[in-house]
């Protein structure tokens, strides 16, 4: 995928990672279309980049479809926004576990639903969901963010096989732990010693490539996290022991308080 001239759409376009996700495919030619809920945020942001600005919650059912028709042509869709989701299951309610899925897991299919629908008439686009890491191993105190990263991995794994034949592209991009901007860097938490970090810049230059080479699945981590991802995949009760003795649990636990406030 080209793109210079696309018509891209960034969905959480006001965190940091959304940000840097806006830059790099300026930088790369793309006609932008930014949206999210911080309008003191996202209106510079796009007047800095030449970009069209839309304040949108996707918490709302009825704004996944409305964003899509004010949008207009899509060829780059980038399915970034997401809600932290860290905690046990029982400190959230049920209204706090519908937003959650809403935002994190609805919307993105409902967009990708729609985009792709045009993207395949014209036989051409590229379809981009940021995950996690915690989209391919599960931790303690992240049973619901986890249900929505497993879920958006295995939706974008299927609909890349169902897109194939119509010259649509799918890519999944999982973030490890990111410093400097986003949910992780909020929530002020302090890694273990040997836990490496990466930028919000390292995940916008894996996302364009993987829209420019049409790549599947790309881990925005050091070696050793890549790595237990994998583990965590082939041998989840494993995954589980060493992320015990790794002092895990505390992180989930710091990560999960840090967040409270946002739910």
């Amino acid at each position: 995928m080209d793109l210079r001239g696309a018509n891209a759409l960034v969905t959480g376009a006001t965190g940091g990672i959304g940000q840097a996700l806006a830059k790099a495919l300026a930088d790369r030619g793309a006609r932008l279309v930014l949206t999210g809920r911080r309008a003191d945020v996202l209106e510079p942001l796009a007047e800095r980049l030449g970009a069209r600005a839309i304040v949108a919650d996707l918490a709302d059912r009825a704004t996944a479809e409305s964003l899509l028709d004010e949008a207009g042509r899509v060829d780059v869709l980038v399915a970034n926004a997401a809600l932290p989701a860290s905690g046990l299951l029982a400190e959230y309610s049920i209204a706090q576990i519908d937003r959650v899925l809403d935002v994190n897991l609805r919307a993105p299919v409902v967009m990708a639903k729609l985009a792709a629908d045009q993207m395949a008439d014209r036989g051409r686009g590229h379809l981009v969901f940021v995950s996690s890491l915690s989209g391919k191993t599960a931790s303690g105190n992240a049973s619901l963010y986890n249900a929505t990263k497993f879920g958006m991995r295995g939706f974008a794994l299927a609909l890349r096989e169902d897109m194939r034949p119509h010259g649509v592209g799918v890519s999944t991009v999982f973030p490890g732990f990111i410093r400097d901007a986003g949910m992780f860097a909020e929530a002020g938490v302090t890694l273990p010693k040997g836990i490496g970090t990466r930028t919000p810049r390292d995940v916008a230059r894996a996302t364009v490539r993987a829209i420019e080479r049409n790549i599947a699945e790309v881990d925005v981590a050091p070696l050793g996290l890549r790595l237990g991802a994998r583990i965590g995949g082939v041998a989840p009760v494993l995954s589980a022991a060493v992320q015990r003795r790794a002092g895990g649990h505390r992180v989930s636990r710091n990560l999960a308080n840090g967040q409270r406030h946002k739910r």
